[in-house]
C-alpha cells in the first residue's frame, strides 16, 4: 500500500458491485481463461519454458538435467529440443548436451535494447491481478521510501483507491518496502534508524523486533504483511534483483486480509515469488 508523497497519508476506499464483466483501469473487459487458452499452443509454451533453464551460470544442459528440471517426460523434452536444434537455436554436442546458439542471443539483445522496467513487469502485474483478483504493484526504492510506479487492479470488490503511481510507502510497513529493507543493506540501515510510526496495532514500532523481522524476511526471500499499514488489508511482496543481486524493484499483491491466509495465501506468495524471479532473470540480463 502507498503513502502519497505530496498529500500525506490520505487513503480512500471504493466498493464495487460484482458484475459479470471486470474492467481494469478503464480498459475493455478482460477475456476469460477459455478465450486465452484458445490462442495458445501448449507445445510452444513448453518449449519456451525449456529455454528458460539456460543461463550464464548454466550454459550447457544435458537431456537428463532438462527432464528433471522441467518435470516433463524425456521423450517430450527430446522432441522439443530436437526442434530447436533443427531451427538453429540450440546446438547438441557429441555427448548429447545442449547449448543455446546465437539466434537466441540476437532475440534477447533486441529486447534488451529497448528495456523498460514497467513494460517488462506489466504482463506479470496483469497476470497476478487476473489470477487472484487482488491489486498488483510494481515498486522501486527511492530516498523517501518505496515508490509505486505501476499497478493493476483485480476483480475483487474491495480496492484501495489511494494507492496510485507516484505514491510512497514508509520502509517499515507493508510488504513491498519491508522486503526492500530486508534485502538491501543501505535501506535496512536507513529503515532501522528512522522513525517507526504506528499506522495500526500490527505495525512494527520496536527496532529490535523489526530488525528480527527483517532477518526472517531476508531468509525467506519474500515478505507478507498483515494489517500493519491498513486494517483489513494484507500484502505479499518479493524482490526483483538485477546484476550481482542488487535490488531493482518489487512485485507485490495487496487485498483483503482473509484472502492472504492458508492455502490461498500460500498460492499468492508462491505466484509473486515466481513472477519476481522471472523478472529478475530479465533485469539481470541487461548489459552493464
Amino acid at each position: 500500500m502507498c503513502q502519497d508523497a505530496v498529500a500525506g497519508r490520505s487513503l480512500t476506499w471504493r466498493r464495487y458491485e460484482t458484475t459479470s464483466e471486470v474492467t481494469v483501469g478503464g480498459a475493455a473487459p478482460v477475456e476469460g481463461p477459455d478465450a486465452t487458452s484458445r490462442e495458445t499452443v501448449g507445445s510452444v509454451l513448453r518449449a519456451c519454458r525449456l529455454l528458460e533453464h539456460f543461463g550464464a551460470d548454466r550454459p550447457v544442459i544435458t537431456l537428463a538435467e532438462l527432464t528433471a528440471a522441467s518435470g516433463l517426460n524425456k521423450p517430450t523434452v527430446h522432441r522439443l529440443m530436437t526442434s530447436f536444434v533443427e531451427a538453429g537455436w540450440v546446438h547438441r554436442d557429441a555427448a548429447g548436451a545442449y547449448r543455446v546458439r546465437m539466434p537466441v542471443f540476437a532475440v534477447g539483445a533486441a529486447a534488451l535494447a529497448e528495456f523498460d522496467l514497467r513494460t517488462e513487469a506489466r504482463p506479470a502485474l496483469e497476470d497476478l491481478a487476473a489470477r487472484f483478483g487482488d491489486t498488483a504493484f510494481l515498486m522501486v526504492p527511492a530516498d523517501a521510501g518505496a515508490v509505486c510506479i505501476d499497478r493493476v487492479e483485480g476483480g475483487k470488490p474491495l480496492v484501495v483507491a489511494g494507492i496510485g503511481i507516484g505514491t510512497v510507502l514508509p520502509w517499515h510497513a507493508a510488504a513491498a518496502p519491508v522486503v526492500m529493507a530486508a534485502v538491501d543493506p543501505a535501506i535496512r540501515e536507513r529503515a532501522l534508524a528512522g522513525e517507526l510510526t504506528a499506522f495500526t496495532a500490527a505495525t512494527y514500532v520496536d527496532r529490535e523486533g523489526f530488525a528480527a523481522h527483517l532477518a526472517t524476511v531476508r531468509d525467506a526471500g519474500i515478505a507478507i504483511s498483515r494489517d500493519d499499514y491498513l486494517g483489513g488489508v494484507s500484502a505479499v511482496a518479493a524482490p526483483v534483483l538485477g546484476r550481482d543481486g542488487a535490488l531493482e524493484a518489487t512485485l507485490s499483491l495487496g487485498g483483503r486480509s482473509e484472502d492472504f491466509t492458508g492455502e490461498a495465501g500460500d498460492a499468492r506468495a508462491a505466484a509473486v515469488a515466481e513472477a519476481a524471479r522471472r523478472l529478475s532473470t530479465t533485469v539481470g540480463a541487461r548489459p552493464a
